[in-house]
């Protein structure tokens, strides 16, 4: 069979995303059919290797995953995707001809949303897909507010734990490099005294905006990690990119001119950052990660600040 995954009708609209899990090329096309009907976007992988690969790339909004398939059958593939954070709460509908109690039961356990037997039944199959992914849209909506940090509007920091977890652990298993920048507002409780903490308030709303502009994809992550401590994780990200990334955003901060008279570096608000990168394996943890980045955010201020150091 061709490892290669073939991607239909993938653009950039805000329609939802549905993965499309089959190996069998004529259940894709009628799947494919009848959810054209509603715009959905539509990803197809043709195994479950395929499917938990490209899930964690698009992030898809629901899954229809075929129960029998080769190497990796729908159940394990189930399992894996709800074990892993990241992917646990995208709700996933099994596709199968056996329609026994037990192969049912068996699917709701391993955390199913729905179970759809063969033939499909499109009036059936569309209204199940529609429930599922407005459900899904309401946990998205209700799940952002509880991740999010209330002024800067970034992922607060339990979210960031949950996220560093996931991610370590899926570049552990890609063998891939994870990278991460502690970034530290320099000099920032001398701002408030001078400027007040309302001041203060929006200056960190605007450094927040820059930081959560440098990398945007589904394997990154800006967070408020505490105060006017800010880190920002790069999944499948080398070290040098990473330094790019820090020097940008380094540059973006002071170049916003915000005036801080009180500054022992610069008569503007300026940040030091730290940056690290490890290939995740047995002999680390995702706290090496953090000690590491956070040794090198405090070189950086030990060296004078307003600098990234690596």
């Amino acid at each position: 069979m061709n490892n290669t995954t073939p991607i239909i009708d993938l653009d950039k609209h805000s329609s939802p995303r549905v993965l499309i899990v089959d190996d069998t090329p004529d259940n894709i096309r009628v799947l494919g059919t009848i959810l054209r009907q509603q715009d959905y976007q539509i990803n197809v992988a043709q195994n479950g290797l395929q499917a938990l690969n490209l899930t964690s790339k698009i992030m898809p909004d629901l899954i229809l995953l075929d129960i029998m398939m080769p190497e990796l059958d729908g159940l394990e593939t189930c399992r894996r995707l709800k074990a892993d954070p990241i992917t646990r709460d995208i709700p996933v509908i099994f596709l199968s001809a056996k329609a026994e109690d037990e192969d049912v039961l068996q699917g709701f356990e391993l955390g199913a949303a729905d179970y759809v037997t063969k033939p499909f039944n499109p009036k059936i199959l569309l209204a199940r897909v529609k429930t599922h992914l407005f459900l899904r849209q309401q946990t998205k909506q209700l799940q952002a507010f509880a991740d999010r940090d209330g002024l800067t509007l970034l992922a607060n920091r339990r979210r960031f734990d949950e996220f560093l977890l996931s991610e370590w652990r899926r570049c552990h298993r890609a063998q891939t490099p994870l990278s991460l920048l502690m970034i530290d507002i320099d000099y920032f409780k001398l701002y408030n005294d001078a400027y007040g903490h309302l001041k203060g308030d929006d200056t960190l709303k605007q450094v927040a905006q820059i930081i959560a502009a440098v990398g945007s994809r589904p394997t990154d992550l800006a967070a408020r990690f505490g105060g006017e401590e800010f880190s920002v994780l790069y999944g499948n990200t080398d070290h040098e990119t990473a330094i790019h990334f820090a020097q940008d955003i380094r540059q973006q901060i002071e170049g916003l001119s915000i005036p801080h008279s009180d500054s022992k570096v610069s008569d503007v608000v300026t940040a030091s950052l730290g940056v690290a990168t490890k290939i995740p394996d047995e002999e680390l943890s995702a706290l090496n990660l953090i000690e590491a980045a956070d040794a090198r955010l405090y070189a950086a201020k030990e060296a004078g600040r307003n600098q990234v150091k690596t």
